[in-house]
């Protein structure tokens, strides 16, 4: 069970991205510049907070959310989309004419309790 996924449409755009800017990161943004949305940078280029909790990785790329939207969603899996057309934000997608966004699905009540039991990791990487 993943607190994060992506689909495969995003992940072709993601793979794309990866080819063309190297080692990537999603954060989920907390409501800054384009809603509550993932964006997408490379790994050199964002600091992850102290705060930040470590989702999951899609694709091979991590996934971040700040620790207090993580409380206000930790109920829910994440799954990272795209869809046509512009994003106000900085994520990488931008020029590609696609913005990714998040969907989301509650999790179960035993699916909770196995993943209360497996807290994520907060705070950037060791």
């Amino acid at each position: 069970m993943d607190r994060v996924g992506i689909t495969a449409a995003a992940e072709a755009v993601l793979r794309q991205l990866i080819a063309e800017h190297g080692p990537l990161l999603f954060h989920q943004s907390g409501g800054c510049c384009d809603g509550s949305s993932p964006m997408c940078y490379p790994v050199r280029e964002f600091k992850v907070g102290s705060r930040d909790v470590h989702l999951g990785d899609v694709a091979g790329v991590p996934v971040y959310i700040g620790g207090q939207q993580f409380e206000l969603w930790r109920h829910t899996q994440l799954v990272i989309d795209v869809v046509p057309g512009r994003g106000s934000g900085f994520s990488l997608e931008a020029p590609l004419g696609v913005r990714f966004l998040t969907r989301s699905r509650v999790f179960d009540p035993q699916e909770l309790v196995w993943l209360d039991a497996c807290p994520p990791r907060v705070g950037p990487p060791a």
